[in-house]
């Protein structure tokens, strides 16, 4: 049984009212969900804003089964219920977590294993911005990649929320970075957040550039959420024994290559995708990320990139700003 006090029993959520555009998106009263076995409830204080949500929105990207079918993968907030089980927190800690759906409203329960301490100095609209990015690169990069110290990433979208973090992450683990980004400007925020290297791919040409900064080795691991013709690119642009980890195919979903060059380097190519994967797997990567990650957070050796923060009822125009692709790091709403 729950442990429920002093909660309303309405709350506001973004809906999406039909698959279409921004403005499908739209406030509607919903009732404010109960924690069931091993689950807490948080108040929501602020929520990110992720290429999925954008996707589902339009119809490509369902929720999972048993998920909430508002939009919203990761939140910051205060537990304010308890469900059996749920030993690890207390009425009123401030957390941050990674939620299946419904991340787009005032409350959201989520499994006590997939929530982490709110880090230390880190406003809600800050810490609403390090689940989704954070669970993912760890998992991509780390575990799935297994980047070492010492190798050479090259991410794609190195602006985007997934780049800058990765941007992060790798160089404070020892890695080499490389990334590719659409514009001077983004390329120098890359620099800035400690890339070694920043491509333009509107005018360079990354395999080149790639094997020219690795003097001729390639990158060890390549994290790519374009696909289509990046594919082939990408096995050019690869160092024998190198890694390849899709995460995302923004630029088609099929693609022709010479799968010879896969053999001859002796490459890996692998991929995931996070949301739909089980509770005991994510809370598996947030005890990782605590152990590992959120001391460098602590210090603000790293931290999420802030792109802009707008009111949960203007989610439409957080939908906008990601579409337009000018962002460079998080958009986050603010629900408080």
């Amino acid at each position: 049984m729950a442990t429920v006090s002093k909660l309303p029993e309405k709350m506001t959520a973004i809906a999406i009212s039909e698959p279409g555009g921004p403005r499908v998106l739209k406030p509607e009263r919903r009732d404010v969900p109960q924690p069931g076995s091993g689950e807490i409830l948080i108040r929501v204080k602020a929520a990110g804003v992720n290429r999925p949500d954008v996707l589902q929105r339009k119809g490509a990207y369902p929720a999972p089964p048993g998920a909430s079918d508002l939009p919203g993968l990761e939140v910051s907030g205060e537990v304010v219920a308890l469900g059996e089980g749920a030993a690890r927190w207390r009425h009123g800690d401030a957390v941050c977590a990674l939620v299946a759906g419904g991340g787009y409203a005032e409350y959201v329960t989520v499994d006590a294993s997939n929530a982490l301490p709110l880090p230390e100095g880190f406003t809600f609209t800050e810490a609403a911005a390090i689940p989704e990015t954070f669970f993912t690169v760890w998992h991509n990069v780390f575990e799935r990649g297994g980047l070492a110290s010492g190798e050479t990433l090259l991410v794609h979208g190195g602006s985007s929320g997934i780049g800058t973090t990765a941007i992060q992450l790798a160089s404070s683990f020892g890695a080499y970075v490389i990334v590719t980004a659409g514009s001077a400007e983004k390329c120098e925020a890359c620099l800035k957040l400690g890339a070694d290297r920043a491509i333009n791919y509107r005018s360079e040409d990354f395999v080149a550039e790639v094997k020219e900064a690795t003097g001729g080795k390639g990158a060890d691991v390549i994290l790519d959420m374009v696909a289509g013709d990046y594919v082939a690119r990408n096995y050019h642009a690869a160092a024998v024994d190198g890694r390849i980890v899709q995460i995302a195919v923004q630029g088609g979903a099929v693609a022709s290559t010479d799968f010879s060059r896969l053999m001859v380097k002796r490459l890996t190519h692998t991929g995931s995708t996070l949301r739909p994967r089980t509770v005991a797997f994510k809370g598996a990567i947030a005890a990782a990320l605590e152990a590992k990650v959120w001391p460098l957070l602590a210090t603000r050796a790293v931290a999420p990139v802030m792109d802009m923060i707008f009111p949960l009822k203007e989610a439409w125009r957080a939908h906008e700003r990601m579409e337009e692709g000018a962002h460079i790091g998080k958009i986050v709403l603010d629900v408080s």
